[in-house]
């Protein structure tokens, strides 16, 4: 009767911290938080619905290949970005870039979203897949 209630307890409150999680994500180079800080909140929202919905519920969406998929995906897109930042801005080139916009919108901080956003994705499998290994020796 527990798992039950624990069950649509996690059906209500899973969503919501994802949510919070990804507002962290996106508003960290207006206020603290950011990547790290937003990915953490995400892989505990991940590592509470395995624990409740079980490793084969989870499993279904966030398979090995598609963990990997997505973090070396994030570690390549940060390493390009990061790399063109550096490039254009250290020997002056004047390449290409984002817009500041006005400061305290969204889009004001240049490249800080987008490396915010790679770096949340990498730090949400990460936590997810230690914890999995961890606890059950597999991911």
């Amino acid at each position: 009767m527990g798992n039950i209630i624990l069950i649509e307890i996690g059906k209500i409150i899973i969503p919501f911290i994802q949510v919070f999680g990804v507002y962290i994500i996106f508003f960290g180079h207006l206020s603290p938080g950011g990547g790290f800080a937003g990915g953490t909140v995400i892989g505990a929202s991940l590592i509470l619905s395995r624990i409740i919905f079980g490793k084969e519920t989870v499993r279904e969406k966030l398979g090995y290949g598609r963990l990997m998929k997505l973090i070396c995906g994030s570690l390549i897109f940060y390493g390009v970005l990061k790399g063109y930042s550096f490039i254009t801005g250290g020997s002056h080139v004047h390449a290409p870039q984002l817009p500041l916009g006005n400061p305290g919108d969204i889009l004001s901080g240049g490249y800080l979203l987008p490396l915010n956003i790679a770096v949340g994705i990498v730090v949400t499998v990460t936590i997810y897949i230690l914890f999995s290994l961890f606890y059950e020796g597999e991911v």
